[in-house]
């Protein structure tokens, strides 16, 4: 299998959101998952996030979506949204070629740090930070407003 990891072009959005939706139903919510694919494109196009995507075999099969935020600590950060393989294609290393590929970004950016949300019932995402060093904070608590739906 020819795996590929490239920045993401406007016609492989339909797929990004497929693989979005994917990872609401893994994450069992799926109905909260209203965002269109039209409003993908359109945020797409404003440069509000940036993508990668995995190939294997000329198939789009995997994604990071990812923006730039501002620690007021640390300085700047790119922050990984969501990261996605479709099932079929876990575990023959483009989950880690794709997170290689996310950290890179964030270094040629000039970043401090990244940082990420993961569920805490998800072991095999778990188990992938940690394998990476990653530092999994268990004392800040999200907060958010859903302004409409």
């Amino acid at each position: 299998m020819e795996i590929r990891i490239r920045k993401a072009v406007k016609t492989d959005i339909p797929i990004i959101h497929n693989l979005v939706r994917e990872l609401a139903i893994y994450e069992r919510a799926e109905e909260q998952f209203v965002a269109t694919p039209e409003e993908y494109e359109r945020d797409f196009d404003d440069q509000i996030y940036r993508t990668t995507v995995a190939e294997a075999d000329g198939k789009v099969v995997g994604m990071t979506l990812s923006y730039m935020a501002y620690s007021t600590w640390k300085g700047r950060m790119l922050y990984l949204e969501d990261f996605v393989i479709n099932e079929d294609y876990r575990r023959y290393g483009i989950g880690q070629m794709l997170f290689d590929a996310f950290l890179q970004e964030a270094r040629e950016e000039g970043c401090r740090l990244v940082k990420w949300q993961v569920l805490d019932w998800n072991e095999p995402a778990l188990r992938f930070y940690e394998k990476n060093q990653a530092v999994i904070e268990k004392d800040w608590w999200n907060g958010k407003i859903f302004l409409r739906e």
